[in-house]
């Protein structure tokens, strides 16, 4: 009998896999070719079944028929031959299978469908023909794993909901046959499963049992934070148990420091996503940036139509904000204009809010981020044109995504009764809470210097029913002030003007937010009424694009009824930003070393207006001499000589600030133009440092002079005061070249300049000469003079050398 078994369990394998083998022994016939045959009373004893689906040859695919075992332990009966018929529930029509009685135990029958439930029969008799059938009607079933639908299991914090379905007719159908039937629920660790797969006694299943057939979802509690698990939902029907195919979810950690960690960590991505973007975008457009900004005229819509388009390009408020501080600190905008540039990078950081609904809420392109870093790589590669730039706008937008998608995943779930949510909604309606809600948004932008983020946050914790729509909306205009900041700490650095003109930016965002404060919520009723698809008030989604709304029509109102206080707020700036003196009032870069603008390009252009500053400040240098030759009163040739000293120094500190600022804007990349600048900037910051010290050492030589009390005579005096007026005309070209757009400089003045200064040196030399053999000539003075108009023919030599350099002469 037992060598019977094992043939019928070879052949159950090889129908399992899709073979088909002969079966001598085994008749099929209906009932109908059976005839009327009386029912008789047989006892089978330990009747067991199992349904197993055809496997697909090729892609072992379950298919929906399989192979149903059908065996007992023992059958009282003496005759030659045994029966089992079966047929599918309420049906008619049976299907009937013998077989030999000598040694049989099991029976096997291909081609079941799947999922029906059956009724079967046993019978015996002395020939195949003439089997009589037991009046006892017995059932089993076929299930498989496709009887479950739509099962699933998703990992909350330490626990986990279970939800699954059966079609309710089946459901209807199994209970009219298994009153008692219920469901299982079995769930293991991953390693444990392993683990059990290899010894049964480690890592046993753990089952939820009993669970009523009217349940559809089951949540257990009490699992470990941060594990994997697998699972299988099962169906009891009698002593058979039908089990779905295996699940697998991760249990969320418990709110806490880890949690905490990997929130900032996700908001960290999101801010050097935001990073690599903007940096991108603007070396890809930045002479048109620079371009954009410096062809503001003093119309203020025109100003606000500026802002709003770098802030749109760069996605940044805080370059756009950056960028019109460091072009009034440089004398190239005023304060007028930068207010409007300001009003529109209010209203360009509104671009930000909507593409974090679209793309991160809406449609969730951080699964798809990883496409799009693989589109951006291979750009990486490629060492011409803007390729690099792009690359980076595109991976940087990936990483924001994907940071994004981490942060929506970090944010805890919590119910309405928690105590976080609760303590929102209890400061919700007191007259402060908008106060300090306020002062929660402007506190979350100062610290992580960025509102882009701050509103992913908020956006974030609206969407995760952390805090409700009102407290966000107030967290919202608190970011509109925190993003402030930026232009704060920029300006420190910066003259009076640029301390003024982020005083605009401040006020105006400060006034915006007061009045904001005491309509916002009607503002968020009519959002809700005419803008948003269901109540903004009570679903995360309808909140979040009430959000977008809500930020947007805020900037724009405040930009409407501000733009015609214009010259007001200028006034108020003034005001509140006092001036220090004249040196405070001048114009200059100190702050060049800090390397405040975010690209080579822009750097770059701020750079070259410290190089023309530094050329005016040399020029100075020939009228303080010139006074040392005329000048007559000690006192005042005593503070001459301290200015000629001072501004020496000032040259040296200012070559090496200059210096220093290139290269470190050489770390990054640049273009060749760029980097062409780059060099000519060195070497022209090194000829003005040398002209610098030759100056100094003119100044020293009419110490000398006037200390051993050495005079000129009027000839000699009068050919340095003219020598002087050659290298201050050559220095007047030179400072013209600096300012001018460099592409378009011509040496042709310059060239000019430097022969009327050499051919003066050869006729002040020839003149020299021939004084030497005359009796009444001073050889102390003689040497002085020759010293002079020698070291201006020198000044001469690196005047022509700054034009030189600035067409790439070097």
């Amino acid at each position: 009998m037992n060598r019977f078994i094992l043939t019928l369990g070879m052949l159950l394998t090889l129908f399992h896999f899709g073979y088909s083998a002969s079966q001598d022994s085994i008749n099929v016939a209906s009932q109908e070719s059976l005839g009327d045959i009386p029912s008789v009373s047989i006892q089978v004893n330990g009747f067991k079944y199992s349904f197993k689906n055809d496997l697909e040859e090729l892609t072992l695919k379950p298919q929906k028929t399989g192979v149903l075992k059908v065996s007992w332990d023992s059958f009282n009966t003496s005759d030659a031959f045994i029966g089992f018929r079966y047929r599918p529930l309420n049906s008619a029509e049976w299907t009937t299978v013998s077989d030999a009685n000598e040694d049989s135990s099991s029976i096997t029958i291909d081609g079941i469908n799947e999922n029906i439930i059956f009724e079967y029969q046993f019978g015996s008799g002395t020939t195949a023909n003439g089997l009589m059938f037991s009046s006892e009607t017995k059932h089993f079933t076929s299930f498989s794993e496709t009887l479950f639908k739509n099962n699933s299991a998703k990992g909350k914090e330490e626990a986990v909901d279970f939800t699954w379905a059966i079609e309710y007719s089946k459901l209807t159908e199994i209970l009219s046959v298994y009153p008692n039937a219920h469901y299982v629920i079995k769930y293991n660790t991953k390693i444990g499963k392993a683990q059990n797969k290899d010894d049964e006694t480690k890592s046993p299943w753990k089952k939820i049992e009993d669970i009523s057939v009217d349940k559809v979802k089951e949540k257990q509690d009490d699992l470990i934070g941060g594990e994997s698990y697998v699972y299988k939902i099962g169906l009891v029907t009698g002593d058979i148990t039908t089990w779905s195919k295996e699940g697998k979810f991760t249990v969320e950690r418990t709110w806490g420091i880890f949690k905490l960690l990997i929130l900032i960590g996700s908001l960290g991505l999101f801010i050097f996503g935001m990073k690599i973007m903007s940096e991108g975008l603007q070396k890809a457009a930045g002479s048109r940036l620079r371009n954009m900004l410096g062809s503001i005229t003093s119309n203020r819509v025109s100003g606000v139509l500026t802002g709003f388009g770098i802030t749109s390009i760069v996605q940044s408020s805080s370059v756009t904000t950056v960028m019109t501080v460091s072009f009034v600190n440089a004398g190239l905008m005023t304060l007028r204009q930068s207010a409007g540039v300001m009003m529109g990078a209010n209203i360009g950081t509104t671009i930000t809010a909507w593409l974090i609904l679209l793309f991160g809420f809406k449609v969730s392109l951080d699964d798809y981020a990883l496409i799009f870093i693989a589109i951006g790589a291979p750009l990486l590669f490629f060492s011409k044109g803007k390729a690099k730039s792009w690359a980076s706008v595109i991976i940087g937008f990936s990483l924001l995504f994907m940071g994004l998608g981490f942060l929506k995943d970090a944010v805890p779930t919590l119910g309405p009764e928690s105590a976080l949510v609760q303590f929102f909604v209890d400061f919700r309606d007191v007259w402060y809470g908008p106060i300090m809600f306020v002062a929660l948004g402007t506190l979350v932008t100062i610290v992580i210097q960025s509102s882009s983020a701050a509103m992913a946050l908020t956006m974030t914790l609206v969407g995760g029913g952390v805090i409700p729509l009102e407290v966000a909306a107030a967290m919202i205009l608190g970011e509109n002030i925190g993003t402030t900041i930026t232009a704060e700490l920029a300006s420190l650095v910066g003259n009076v003007h640029a301390k003024r003109s982020a005083r605009i930016h401040s006020l105006f965002n400060i006034i915006g937010v007061t009045w904001a404060i005491i309509v916002y919520r009607y503002m968020l009723i009519a959002i809700d009424t005419y803008f948003v698809e269901g109540n903004a008030f009570a679903d995360g989604a309808a909140a979040n694009e009430a959000l977008a709304y809500f930020h947007t029509l805020f900037n724009l109102l405040n930009v409407l009824l501000l733009l015609a206080f214009v010259p007001w707020l200028v006034r108020m700036a003034e005001k509140t930003v006092k001036s220090k003196g004249a040196a405070d009032e001048e114009f200059h870069l100190d702050y060049i070393g800090s390397g405040i603008m975010g690209t080579p390009d822009l750097s770059i252009f701020e750079a070259k207006k410290e190089v023309a500053k530094f050329g005016e400040l040399t020029s100075r240098m020939s009228g303080f001499a010139q006074e040392l030759l005329t000048e007559q009163n000690k006192k005042v040739k005593s503070k001459l000589h301290e200015k000629m000293a001072k501004y020496e120094e000032i040259t040296d500190r200012v070559e090496i600030e200059v210096a220093t600022y290139l290269a470190k804007v050489s770390e990054g990349e640049m273009s060749e133009e760029t980097a062409e600048h780059v060099r000519s900037m060195n070497s022209i910051v090194n000829d003005l440092e040398r002209i610098g010290d030759i100056f100094y050492q003119i100044s020293k030589a009419i110490e000398r002079k006037d200390e051993h009390k050495i005079w000129f005579i009027p000839e000699q005096r009068d050919s340095l005061l003219e020598m002087f007026a050659l290298v201050d005309k050559a220095f007047v070209i030179m400072t013209d070249n600096l300012n001018a757009d460099w592409a378009g400089v011509s040496l042709e003045k310059a060239n000019a300049a430097e022969h009327a200064i050499n051919k003066k040196r050869d006729q002040m030399r020839d003149e020299h000469l021939e004084n030497l053999g005359s009796s009444e000539f001073n050889m102390e003075s003689g040497m002085i003079f020759n010293n002079l108009f020698s070291s201006c023919e020198k000044v001469g030599d690196h005047i022509i050398n700054v034009s030189e350099a600035i067409k790439g002469k070097i």
